[in-house]
């Protein structure tokens, strides 16, 4: 699976979870880390916890496992490494705090319209 339709399928299960806030950005031309971080808020811990589980159940199902997953004993900042994606789901506090969308600001994002599920 390309890295932009990864990032798209975690974007939209993530927005399937209700998750908040949620940008793709294409980094791929300012890291060699990824080409895509996918960066989502969650209401709390607990939800924090269940949007990056069903980020990993989700492209699980379509075999396509993550590589590392770090964060998951406090649920404040989840990372989820899928290689070319990488996954930060963040409460609110810790959105604020790392503010990943400043510092990567010079990333193209993926307009909503692109991987956004269409409505029924």
């Amino acid at each position: 699976m390309e890295s932009k339709e990864l990032a798209i399928r975690l974007a939209r299960a993530l927005d399937a979870k209700k998750a908040l806030n949620i940008r793709v950005l294409h980094v791929e031309d300012l890291t060699t880390v990824a080409d895509y971080f996918v960066i989502a808020t969650g209401t709390s811990t607990t939800h924090v916890g269940a949007l990056a589980d069903e980020a990993d159940f989700q492209l699980g199902r379509e075999g396509v496992n993550v590589l590392r997953t770090e964060g998951h004993d406090g649920n404040r900042w989840v990372l989820l490494d899928y290689g070319s994606v990488i996954v930060h789901v963040f409460t609110p506090e810790a959105h604020d705090y790392y503010d990943l969308e400043h510092l990567w600001a010079d990333a193209t994002a993926l307009p909503q319209s692109e991987w956004q599920q269409p409505e029924e």
